[in-house]
């Protein structure tokens, strides 16, 4: 299958085959064959890594190919025994996204409306804040509470509680702006 006219076929090409492309947009570039989905027309190919055991796959319809070379033959590319894992990587990246959606999840309050939701994450931009049913706990200390008006604050320290006064104040203002903008 040696050569590099258009005349060689996609579809004739076995898993592991090396080959150098050029492409119909003149793009020019080596990879191992992966597989070929006849029903798409998509040649799936792996290119070499420059850095370590991960790969870049390059999924290219076969109608694409201007030409191609036969450069060899190479072990199944999906060979579950030469494949590298890095268990350890994966276990972490699990752990920092289920951290990450639960931190996200405490942000979003149940039972709240919209609005309150936007003050909640208004205040969240300066200041720390958490979800106590309905009621929102900025600085562990100031609570404000439905219908999360200046008056709804309670606790902490006066300067604290003009602070999320303030933050409250400015919001509404915003939020009338964008409904009254709106219609």
């Amino acid at each position: 299958m040696e050569g590099g006219n258009s005349n060689n076929n996609p579809e004739d090409l076995a898993v592991g085959c090396l080959l150098s492309i050029r492409t119909t947009l003149g793009d020019e570039f080596e990879g191992q064959v992966v597989t070929f989905d006849r029903p798409s027309n998509i040649l799936v190919l792996q290119e070499p890594s420059k850095h370590g055991p991960r790969r870049n796959i390059r999924l290219l319809k076969a109608n694409y190919i201007k030409e191609f070379t036969f450069l060899g033959q190479a072990e199944d590319p999906l060979d579950p025994t030469n494949c590298f894992l890095d268990l350890t990587a994966l276990q972490a990246r699990e752990e920092v996204a289920i951290r990450q959606a639960e931190a996200d999840a405490e942000r979003i309050g149940v039972g709240v409306t919209s609005e309150a939701q936007s003050i909640f994450d208004a205040l969240s931009k300066t200041l720390p804040v958490r979800w106590d049913k309905t009621v929102i706990v900025v600085m562990n200390d100031v609570r404000v509470s439905s219908p999360y008006h200046p008056d709804s604050v309670v606790g902490g320290t006066p300067a604290a509680n003009e602070r999320v006064k303030k933050v409250l104040e400015f919001e509404r203002k915003r939020l009338q702006l964008r409904s009254s903008g709106g219609q």
